[in-house]
């Protein structure tokens, strides 16, 4: 059943798909999950997955989205590509969830671990076609079906940036982590400009 897994996943017969350390492809239901191009995958990313299962109690999985809002979508051959470097590592799943929304909806009650600028992205109304009241809907839809977020320190502008609640009512759905718990300076776009 394994690459029929991938090939229906291709078809468009199922929304994602999972491929396991050695290989396999599965179906397995993450409990958390970190979203990300991984272009390349690097440290920064497999120490947020462990500082974040560690706060979580559960194992973080990983995402890669073939399609994404700001960027053009990924054939199966990148996709395939950048899947080997998960190879011995951990999970990883295939989706073609643009939005945190879709991902929501695909994987229900689910974790997931977020860089500080992604934070910044997802609680922007522009996303939600400038309407606060919008945005506010999808972080009751989230907080309604049991996701939480787990939101690493980024270097942005020179400055190493924490969350810090920007509302009181999101205390629950977001979850920082303080620079002692995790810091990492890499980012994937300076290693591909190396």
């Amino acid at each position: 059943m394994g690459d029929e897994l991938f090939r229906a996943f291709l078809r468009h017969d199922r929304p994602a798909v999972c491929r396991s350390p050695d290989g396999r492809w599965c179906d397995d239901p993450p409990l958390a999950l970190l979203p990300g191009s991984f272009n390349p995958l690097h440290e920064g990313h497999v120490q947020l997955a462990s500082v974040a299962a560690n706060m979580l109690g559960v194992s973080v999985a990983f995402e890669l989205s073939l399609a994404n809002v700001d960027k053009p979508e990924l054939d199966a051959a990148e996709a395939l590509r950048r899947l080997e470097a998960f190879r011995g590592v951990a999970p990883v799943w295939l989706t073609r969830a643009a939005t945190f929304e879709r991902k929501a909806c695909l994987f229900p009650g689910c974790a997931f671990v977020i860089g500080y600028d992604t934070a910044v992205r997802l609680v922007d109304a522009k996303y939600c076609g400038g309407d606060v009241s919008e945005r506010d809907a999808m972080i009751a839809r989230f907080r309604a079906a049991g996701h939480r977020f787990v939101v690493g320190g980024r270097r942005v502008d020179d400055a190493f940036r924490i969350w810090n609640q920007p509302r009181e009512d999101w205390r629950d759905l977001f979850l920082p982590l303080g620079e002692e718990a995790f810091r990492v300076d890499r980012s994937s776009t300076e290693l591909r400009n190396r």
